[in-house]
């Protein structure tokens, strides 16, 4: 796509790269077909295609308007369109882009403007746990909105599994991002991935410096802020990855929310043109892994004991898997998972139709535009229940809390379930 960038984008670093992004793209529409809101708004500016030629637009030099900041809003960076793009054009990049300039140009109303700034310094702030057990206290009598953002308090033996943490020391060693709102919401996702790697002879460590990955603030256009909290992240996690200090080394930093794996491998490009950082954020990013990656090795060192839960009387739990499209589409990592799980002896089927499409959570998508995210959501879990699971399992917080809000099936991480299996 042939692009001429205005003085301003001229030579700048957005400007650059947006307009690489653009040269890539050929005007297929390859992408328009499996784009979530597309599939519901049937709007040509509600998709990739729409959305890559206002962008282009923009950075040509025509004024946005407050039409533009809304189909821009509506994207919810899931990625799928990257996946069927036969050009590679990076979209979520590209949108991330337009946001930021159309942001700069387009005053946003003061009630969205309140909403976006809740959403950053809540979700990130160190009193979210204690609003969230307050919330929780009071959930009967909020209304429904507000009452599918709540998690019902845990069971008491819950409560308990979810703080029991190992205390072994192994020669292998990681690190892991606990997350900002993880461990109020679901703690037990955290505590069961340090007892099944420990299990398997791999010590979890945890710099308690790092709370956001920086994706929040991201997301919702807090750039500078954003990119203070990857520097921070990166200063805490540095000692252990290059063993200084006398410290141990660490092979990998994991991460059990795949929302957040895809953002810390992005550190390198976010930091790009950091002097200070800009090494280090590569570094950083190489040795990020998803815990869906660390499966060969659950597979090979606790096969045998999962397979013999397989075998007694209670057996285990029928599953149905919904793969994030943060791992699926952001990190490309595809049938990892159900395929590991499905070798430690449980029934795991993936939805027929429309697996790669978006459940709607999309961090905080859900609460900016909650009609379209409920729909997305319905949808989804119409075509998870056709599986009849005892369990939907998935690999992200986000995606997790959100289906369980439109369903009684349990929705968990898949490394809770694996976590109690090893502990029957």
């Amino acid at each position: 796509m042939q692009t001429q960038l205005a003085p301003e984008f001229r030579g700048t670093p957005d400007g650059e790269a947006a307009e690489a992004i653009l040269r890539r793209c050929v005007h297929c529409g390859f992408c328009t077909a499996t784009c979530p809101t597309y599939q519901l708004l049937g709007d040509e500016l509600d998709g990739p295609r729409g959305r890559i030629y206002l962008i282009k637009q923009v950075l040509e030099g025509t004024e946005p308007t407050r039409k533009t900041q809304t189909h821009l809003d509506r994207c919810l960076t899931c990625r799928n369109c990257e996946s069927t793009c036969p050009s590679g054009v990076q979209y979520g990049r590209l949108v991330e882009i337009g946001r930021k300039v159309v942001d700069a140009k387009v005053d946003r109303p003061a009630s969205e403007q309140r909403m976006r700034w809740m959403l950053r310094e809540g979700m990130t702030s160190s009193l979210f746990g204690p609003a969230l057990k307050l919330g929780q206290w009071v959930r009967p009598l909020l209304p429904g909105v507000l009452k599918d953002k709540v998690p019902a308090r845990p069971p008491q033996a819950m409560h308990e599994r979810s703080h029991r943490w190992p205390t072994r020391t192994h020669p292998r060693k990681v690190l892991m991002l606990l997350g900002c709102v993880q461990p109020s919401l679901a703690p037990n996702i955290n505590s069961a991935t340090a007892r099944v790697l420990d299990a398997c002879g791999i010590q979890t460590l945890v710099a308690e410096e790092v709370r956001c990955c920086g994706a929040v603030r991201a997301h919702l256009g807090d750039h500078d802020r954003a990119l203070d909290e990857m520097r921070r992240n990166i200063d805490a996690w540095w000692p252990l990855v290059e063993g200084l200090a006398g410290a141990s080394s660490v092979e990998a930093i994991v991460v059990n929310a795949s929302g957040c794996g895809l953002m810390i491998k992005e550190y390198g490009d976010a930091l790009s043109h950091d002097p200070a950082y800009a090494d280090k954020a590569r570094r950083i990013s190489s040795v990020a892994r998803d815990l869906s990656e660390l499966l060969p090795d659950i597979v090979a060192a606790l096969g045998p004991r999962v397979l013999a839960r397989s075998k007694d009387s209670a057996g285990l739990p029928r599953l149905a898997y919904h793969p994030p499209c943060t791992l699926q589409h952001g990190q490309k990592l595809r049938g990892g998972v159900e395929a590991s799980l499905a070798s430690l002896g449980y029934e795991v089927s993936v939805a027929s139709q429309e697996s790669h499409l978006c459940c709607g959570s999309a961090g905080t998508y859900s609460v900016l535009q909650p009609h379209l995210s409920s729909a997305l959501r319905d949808r989804k879990l119409q075509a998870l229940s056709e599986l009849r699971p005892e369990v939907v399992v998935s690999a992200n917080i986000g995606c997790i809390q959100h289906l369980q809000t439109g369903t009684s099936t349990p929705v968990r991480h898949w490394v809770e379930v694996l976590d109690e299996a090893l502990d029957r």
